[in-house]
C-alpha cells in the first residue's frame, strides 16, 4: 500500500486555495467544494474539501523540506505567519508550525534519515 492523499476540511475554498498556492503547492483540481494539490517535490498530493458546518480538525499535516529555514524565510516574505519558527525538536526533527485560514495545523519540517529510520525504530507486523 501507499498513501494516496490527505483531505483537509476548509471553511472558505477561495481563501484556502490561495493560501496553499502561496506556500508553493500546485493546484491540479479546482471546484467550488473540492481542490487538490501536488507537492512541488516528489509525487505526493493532498486535497481540501469545503465544510458546510463548524469543525475542529485535530489532525496535523506535515510537509518536508530540506532547506527548511530558507523556506520559512521565503514564506514570511510572502506574508505567511508562523506560530513557531524553525526549531530543533527532541525527536531529532527541525519543525516550524503554522495554521491555514481554516485553522488546520501545518508543520513544515526536515528530519533527514530520522524520518524513516530514527534510533528507536521498530518493525511490528502481523504474522
Amino acid at each position: 500500500m501507499n498513501l494516496n492523499q490527505v483531505t483537509l476540511p476548509v471553511r472558505d475554498m477561495a481563501e484556502a486555495t490561495a493560501f496553499y498556492r502561496r506556500l508553493g503547492f500546485v493546484q491540479i483540481v479546482d471546484t467550488p467544494h473540492y481542490a487538490r494539490f501536488e507537492c512541488p517535490d516528489g509525487d505526493g498530493t493532498f486535497s481540501l474539501q469545503l465544510s458546510e458546518g463548524e469543525f475542529h480538525n485535530g489532525a496535523v499535516i506535515y510537509f518536508e523540506h530540506e532547506a527548511l529555514d530558507e523556506l520559512v524565510q521565503l514564506l514570511q516574505e510572502r506574508g505567511i505567519e508562523f506560530a513557531q519558527l524553525p526549531q530543533d525538536m527532541r525527536w531529532r526533527w527541525r519543525e516550524a508550525v503554522l495554521h491555514d485560514p481554516s485553522g488546520n495545523k501545518v508543520k513544515l519540517y526536515w528530519a533527514g534519515e530520522d524520518r524513516r529510520n530514527p534510533p528507536w525504530r521498530t518493525e511490528i507486523r502481523e504474522p
